[in-house]
């Protein structure tokens, strides 16, 4: 069975002809192209902002006319993500999407249903011309993924309704009314390369097969941070032998867990026994600790060309002793909701190559002073080494309202529709209702969505009774809708 066959079809059709389109966070000029072809085909009023969201309206079906005029709301960029040896080319291939059981996947890359589905079940209600619902406001923002810059950038002057809908949550037992801000901390460092020591063999280190999985979301689980895992080898490796580092090229996208790392090495000849054995046994430990976690997780070493350049043992001590020194993972706990992750920090990419040392990491909070305190943790232990630090596409969060009326509808409905009573919460991930809400005040705003795993890595995966679930709530909502004030 194909995806397009799949029900509801509008939804999966809508979904699959937008997987054919690059829309890489800012690169998105193809999928903005889409959609403004697609609204303006419908003949419904189309606009592309300064910054490149679309906006698409649609009149209240018959009998809906004196409902509040509802905003939906969805971001049109994905995070291209693949595994390492996935032959793929996000910027010419559609998503290889497939049928696994009860859930629509993709072959050795991300699926892009964050939020792709969101965007898919806008475009299904803008076509449709039997489903009642009032007028309808289609905000399609741009580069959610990589710094919110449709959402900081966005002209309220295009929208007229005061209850938003954002179809971005990825459990559909959620609703979601409140999130994380975040930063990004960028850092670099020179150095001056050496020649390699030419009595020695150079070996490739490949870290691999980790979960991954988006930084927010997922940062509680546990999960192993390739960039931490492979400093925390080559700290225990200096411990023992006086190896060389020639280049190093760790994750891939500032709000993905890393999954792979890549080092290059110089082993001197007499300690080649002993670099073997080293990594044997740090191997061990590590599927010790994470057996119940990274069921996948790979360690090897390669025998390679003999490197040229590399970086000088000082230096290397430095650089190794900072990264081992910064906070990962979950931060701090909220003191105020139960399970809720109030701050973290994600050390996303390391690069180590030809006299220059990388960094990107994010840091997330849902309390502004809790932020900065982590954000400031990261920038010292890099300041401490002489390292250039750039701190910026600082986003604020979105502060709960337990009072709203769009909630208490939705929770309402919830209990009829499921006999059971939602989860009503904030989530550490970041959404665009805070930054929107700072541009549209008195905006009534709520998140909810189908059941999505894994996003922002090859994991990722959407359930296909979820959307079946999420759909005919969405419609029971609209129904619902109350009149104008």
């Amino acid at each position: 069975m194909e995806v397009r066959n799949l029900e509801p079809s509008a939804l999966w059709n809508n979904f699959a002809d937008l997987n054919a389109v690059p829309r890489a966070s800012k690169k998105e000029t193809q999928v903005i192209a889409f959609m403004m072809a697609f609204g303006e085909k419908l003949g419904l009023e189309t606009v592309q902002d300064g910054i490149g969201n679309v906006v698409i309206k649609k009149p209240a079906t018959s009998g809906m006319e004196n409902r509040q005029t509802v905003v939906l709301q969805s971001h049109l960029d994905m995070v291209h993500q693949k595994n390492g040896d996935t032959d793929f080319d996000f910027a010419t291939q559609g998503i290889d999407m497939f049928i696994d059981e009860d859930w629509v996947r993709a072959r050795g890359t991300t699926l892009g249903a964050d939020n792709g589905i969101g965007v898919a079940t806008i475009m299904s209600l803008l076509a449709a011309t039997d489903i009642p619902h009032p007028a309808l406001e289609a905000m399609f923002t741009i580069d959610e993924e990589t710094g919110m810059t449709g959402a900081k950038e966005l002209d309220p002057a295009n929208f007229s309704g005061k209850i938003l809908l954002n179809l971005d949550t990825e459990e559909d037992d959620e609703l979601t009314i409140g999130c994380a801000g975040g930063i990004d901390t960028n850092t670099s460092y020179n150095y001056e390369a050496q020649p390699a020591n030419t009595v020695s063999t150079s070996f490739q280190i490949t870290i691999k097969g980790l979960m991954g999985g988006h930084s927010g979301m997922d940062i509680h689980k546990g999960r192993a941070n390739a960039n931490k895992l492979m400093n925390r080898l080559l700290f225990s490796l200096l411990q023992r032998i006086n190896f060389q580092l020639s280049a190093l090229d760790g994750g891939s996208l500032r709000n993905a867990i890393p999954r792979e790392s890549n080092a290059v090495v110089v082993v001197p000849l007499e300690n080649i026994a002993l670099f073997r054995s080293s990594l044997a046994e740090f191997k061990e430990l590590i599927h010790a600790e994470y057996q119940s976690l990274e069921a996948g997780l790979s360690i090897s070493a390669t025998e390679i060309a003999p490197a040229i350049n590399v970086i000088s043992h000082e230096e290397l001590v430095k650089i190794i002793n900072a990264i081992y020194a910064l906070p990962n993972g979950v931060f701090r706990m909220s003191p105020d909701i139960a399970g809720l992750v109030e701050a973290s920090s994600n050390l996303a990419r390391v690069v180590i190559k030809e006299g220059l040392f990388t960094t990107q990491s994010l840091q997330r909070s849902s309390v502004e002073s809790t932020k900065t305190d982590v954000s400031n943790a990261i920038r010292a232990a890099f300041e401490n080494i002489g390292a250039i630090v750039e701190q910026g596409g600082d986003y604020p969060g979105w502060k709960p309202n337990a009072d709203s009326d769009i909630l208490r509808l939705m929770v309402k409905l919830y209990e009829t529709r499921f006999e059971q009573a939602p989860k009503v919460e904030a989530c550490h991930a970041g959404l665009e209702c805070g930054i929107i809400g700072g541009h549209l005040p008195g905006m009534d705003m709520i998140s909810f969505g189908p059941t999505i795993h894994g996003a922002h890595s090859p994991d990722e995966r959407v359930q296909i009774s979820s959307v079946q679930k999420f759909w005919g709530y969405l419609l029971a909502v609209l129904v619902e809708i109350p009149e104008k004030k």
